[in-house]
């Protein structure tokens, strides 16, 4: 059965009678009747587009069916069509169906990006563009891409091209923190390798996130996309030094948690016809990341664990104006100045303090982890072996190890597997000493300088889980702990309840932490639990996330959003940032990156009785004692 719809007239009659407080959107907040008539028809289109035999009145009725029919109205209205035949079954889909059905088909195409004489337009024209000029800096070490983007600026009268420096210091990165652009990634064949973004505002490709919506892709047998953004991170390293946080400039010294050796594992195992000369192209790129961004000092610490510390002077240029106001208060007050003046006279050198430059560090640091922001690093960072990047790299090893094994004859670069697996062993060693609390039963965050744990709960310390680093009996222990202080309504918190009572009265609320809830954190502890046998538990994890994230685009036509508040089970989060992937009109086209990508993975690890039971909208705690 089908719906024959005047696109621009049924829209405009929807949108009068259910969208009552004129957001562009039908939710559960609009107080219109919730019921819709339109013609129905049968299955022959031939004969819909001759007549209108077959016809039939039939009531269209509840938010979720109607906010379906705005969305089909609005995509054919995005095509150019005045007309269109509109199947009842798209209106009347089951929820996972339809959220599955969408990220598939319309959700990854629309965040993929180029940046290339198709694409250029689209990356440097959003909301972080400054002044009149679009600036792409690219690196003088890729002659093909000097090349290219020089004969670019004819075509692209705002368009500024600037030739980097063969070597990037942190003063030269500061310098042109007020001229900030996006910084080229790789060609192929004269084209862009593509790359997928997060979304909103966030239109340029990031580090960790890539391989979290790479797990989505690969599901969705986007293994073409996975590997272009396998390529682009090994351009960043060869041509930047590093995976960068995203490949805006003012990144330049900082790098996000590291997941190469995993994507490329994962991405090799779905699609081994990519061949062995490319598996030991990027391997041997990852390897070059390990020895030179994580195994050197600043970030490598004198115990032989890890830190995040990233490099770069000033306050960072990407922050919302005021966002460190209350922190710099006393420093203003101290020098009887504004805090507008405190900035411009530390931005210039005019004002230097030691305290300051150092709280910077940490926040730079902080940004580095990926864990923008919270209260576990919030000017501490720096100083601290924290259980989420060490995890990360005892993976990495154990990835190299696995790599070289089973692909390379057991020698790669000059490594066997044995020297990898010594490696991973002496990195797990260190980590159960000095991270691993056998009294709380998880790891926590170390201090390297006063030798001390900092008791923080929160989501990273279950990285270990997920990283195959710990014994069974710690696995069971940690399963403990995690569902006795993180589990909510939703899913699992950033922190706990707990944490949440230290921090002071009035207070920032910090979004990666307490009550809000992350895809990457849902997605690694979903796979770290399956790792160690804990099924049940994940089924109960997977469905809680997946019925928040189901009920709220059932309730508010359709949003996928950056995060969640796990405990209301709301994508209504009030926090520093808000929550990107909520404002749209009509239609959300893109979800958000790796929130797409933890709904894919859910359903895929889902019982079919739990699916059931979901698109039914059936309360966790109906199911779940």
């Amino acid at each position: 059965m089908h719906i024959k719809a005047n696109i621009p007239e049924m829209l405009s009659r929807l949108l009068a009678q259910e969208d009552t407080d004129g957001d562009k959107k039908i939710t559960i907040e609009d107080q219109g009747p919730k019921a819709f008539e339109v013609a129905l028809y049968g299955d022959d289109k031939t004969s819909l587009l001759a007549g209108d035999e077959g016809t039939k009145a039939y009531t269209i009725q509840g938010t979720y069916h109607l906010s379906n029919l705005l969305q089909e109205l609005a995509l054919e209205h995005a095509k150019g069509n005045t007309e269109a035949l509109i199947p009842l079954w798209k209106i009347e889909e089951a929820p996972t169906a339809r959220i599955n059905r969408m990220i598939r088909d319309y959700f990854w195409d629309d965040l993929t990006r180029t940046i290339d004489k198709e694409g250029l337009s689209r990356i440097l024209t959003d909301s972080k563009a400054q002044g009149s000029k679009q600036r792409l800096y690219v690196p003088k070490t890729d002659s093909q891409g000097v090349a290219y983007y020089t004969s670019l600026q004819s075509k692209f009268p705002n368009l500024e091209v600037v030739i980097l420096p063969k070597v990037i210091s942190p003063d030269y990165v500061k310098s042109i923190n007020e001229k900030a652009g996006i910084l080229a990634l790789g060609l192929e064949d004269g084209k862009g390798i593509p790359f997928v973004v997060p979304g909103g505002r966030f239109n340029e490709m990031y580090g960790w996130d890539s391989y979290f919506e790479g797990i989505g892709l690969l599901l969705d047998n986007r293994v073409d996309l996975a590997k272009a953004m396998i390529d682009n991170f090994c351009y960043q390293i060869e041509h930047y030094g590093k995976i960068l946080n995203a490949n805006r400039s003012y990144y330049l010294t900082r790098t996000q948690p590291p997941f190469l050796s995993s994507f490329i594992v994962e991405t090799y195992q779905k699609d081994p016809s990519l061949g062995t000369e490319w598996l030991a192209r990027v391997t041997k790129t990852a390897i070059k990341e390990y020895e030179t961004v994580w195994m050197q000092a600043p970030r490598l610490t004198a115990n032989g664990l890890n830190r995040y510390y990233a490099q770069g002077i000033g306050v960072p240029p990407e922050t919302e104006t005021g966002h460190f106001n209350e922190h710099l208060l006393a420093f203003a007050k101290n020098e009887n100045c504004s805090v507008q003046e405190l900035i411009a006279r530390f931005q210039s050198g005019a004002f230097q303090s030691a305290d300051l430059d150092s709280y910077f560090t940490h926040d730079r640091s902080l940004r580095e982890s990926g864990h923008d922001t919270s209260w576990r690093l919030d000017n501490v960072c720096a100083d601290l072996n924290v259980v989420d990047l060490n995890s990360l790299l005892y993976k990495y090893e154990t990835d190299f190890s696995y790599l070289t094994k089973t692909y390379f004859e057991n020698t790669f670069e000059g490594k066997t597997s044995q020297d990898w697996d010594a490696r991973a062993q002496q990195r797990k060693s260190l980590i159960n000493e000095l991270l691993w609390n056998e009294e709380a039963g998880q790891y926590f965050d170390y201090a390297f300088a006063k030798a001390q744990q900092t008791h923080f709960q929160s989501a990273s310390n279950y990285f270990p889980l997920w990283a195959g680093l710990c014994s069974q009996e710690q696995a069971s222990r940690m399963k403990d702990a995690l569902l006795s202080q993180l589990k909510e309504q939703g899913g699992i918190a950033g922190s706990s309840r707990f944490m949440n009572a230290q921090v002071p009265e009035g207070a920032v609320q910090r979004q990666w932490d307490y009550p809000n809830g992350w895809a990457p954190h849902q997605m690694m502890i979903w796979q770290g639990l399956m790792r160690y046998g804990f099924t049940t538990e994940t089924q109960e994890l997977v469905y809680r996330w997946l019925w928040m994230i189901t009920c709220n685009a059932v309730d508010y036509n359709g949003v996928i959003p950056e995060k969640y508040d796990v405990v209301s089970a709301s994508h209504k989060v009030f926090a520093e940032y808000g929550n990107v992937g909520t404002e749209f009109d009509y239609i959300t086209t893109s979800g958000f990156g790796w929130m797409n990508a933890s709904y894919q993975l859910g359903l895929s690890l889902l019982s079919p009785r739990l699916r059931t039971q979901l698109d039914q909208l059936i309360h966790p705690e109906e199911l779940f004692v």
